[in-house]
């Protein structure tokens, strides 16, 4: 929760912690079922401290099929983060690599994340391409 909180913070600086005790029963739930459809690949802080340096977490999500995606599987990665003091040492990429071939294993041909400024060049580097389609979202 702590990279989650340092990656939210850099699109939408926050005091709100509320929210992090809810996310991480539901990580851990998430996580523990065998049949999951979400996964999250960590580098240890090389410190040993027991923190995380870096992670990306992924989800697999099921739809019905069309012309560019005949299976309706796609996945969508999220959480994408290195701690500051750790950055520029490839390990957001080894976290990204990880996740990427965790889809591929699964036959998820088609994946989606959203980019920040600072993250856009490793993306790129990976074979993402800014998307044509619009988005747009509802708050209930």
């Amino acid at each position: 929760m702590r990279l989650r909180k340092i990656m939210l913070d850099s699109m939408n600086p926050s005091d709100d912690v509320s929210w992090q005790q809810s996310a991480l029963s539901s990580l851990r739930t998430h996580l523990a079922d065998q049949e999951g459809e979400l996964t999250a690949f960590v580098v240890d802080d090389p410190s040993g401290s027991g923190g995380l340096a870096a992670c990306a977490a992924g989800v697999i999500q099921r739809s019905l099929g069309s012309p560019g995606n005949p299976s309706g599987t796609s996945g969508h990665i999220f959480n994408v983060c290195t701690d500051p003091g750790h950055r520029r040492q490839g390990y957001s990429r080894a976290c990204m690599e990880a996740l990427l071939a965790w889809y591929k294993e699964r036959d998820v041909r088609r994946v989606d994340l959203h980019a920040t400024a600072d993250g856009e060049p490793l993306y790129a580097s990976l074979g993402f391409d800014r998307s044509a389609a619009p988005s747009m979202r509802l708050t209930l």
